[in-house]
Parts: C-alpha cells; sequence; structure tokens
C-alpha cells in the first residue's frame, strides 16, 4: 500500500503551484530545490508555510511544490493557496480556520491589458498642444 499523499493547485496572477503534501518531518521543496534556496526571501518563505502555521501542521508533512509562471511572489502566494486546499483535503473540519485566515480566497487581482491609442493600460501619450 502507498503511502496517503494530498494534492492541490494554487493560482496568484500568473503563477500556478501544484502541491503535494506526504506525511514526513516537515521539509518543503519547490522545483526540487529546499524553499530556502528557490524564494531566498524569508518574507517570502513566511508567505508559503502561513497556512500551515495557523493548523499547526509545520511538521506534520513533506510538501514538494512544483511552480511555473510569474515571479516568486506570486509563486510564494500560489503556493500558499495550493497548501490551504491541500490541507483542506487531509482535513474539511481546517476549513473554517483556514477560511477566517483568507488563506483559501483566490487573489484575483491580474495585469490589465495595453489599450491602442495608448501607452500602456491606463496611461496616455503626453499631449502637446502646439
Amino acid at each position: 500500500m502507498s503511502e496517503e499523499r494530498f494534492e492541490a493547485t494554487g493560482r496568484r496572477k500568473t503563477s500556478i503551484a501544484r502541491v503535494r503534501l506526504h506525511p514526513g518531518d516537515g521539509t518543503i521543496y519547490v522545483n526540487g530545490r529546499a524553499v530556502a534556496e528557490y524564494l531566498r526571501r524569508d518574507s517570502l518563505e513566511m508567505i508559503l508555510v502561513q497556512p500551515l502555521e495557523l493548523t499547526e501542521t509545520r511538521t506534520t508533512f513533506n510538501i514538494h511544490i512544483s511552480t511555473r509562471g510569474g515571479g516568486l511572489r506570486g509563486q510564494a502566494g500560489a503556493a500558499s493557496l495550493g497548501i490551504a486546499r491541500a490541507l483542506m483535503v487531509y482535513n474539511p473540519e481546517l476549513r473554517g480556520a483556514l477560511k477566517k485566515g483568507g488563506f483559501l480566497t483566490r487573489d484575483a487581482r491580474e495585469k490589465e491589458r495595453k489599450k491602442y491609442g495608448l501607452a500602456g493600460a491606463r496611461k496616455k501619450f503626453q499631449f502637446s498642444k502646439r
């Protein structure tokens, strides 16, 4: 019998993270590298582990995260959502705490497209009267 694992997907901006939780000692790998080595900033690592800290499951699982797209901040946010969703698969009773903490809400903000005749999405070219 194979060991139990819990999977979920998280998204933020243009980043997508596939998260797999395995029972273990709390090691986290992102794209095959240790989380501290991959994210390189403590603030991003903190964003990623917040759902685990809230539910007190930080040392319960080994986590393997596969991310693509966007930057490190978006990937950390996507991974955080993925972890929260995977924790709900593991134990549906955690939903209340995760929802109250705001970890189950997908950040829907996306980059607005550039419009024709403008310098960017909203910025206009400099106006010249003469």
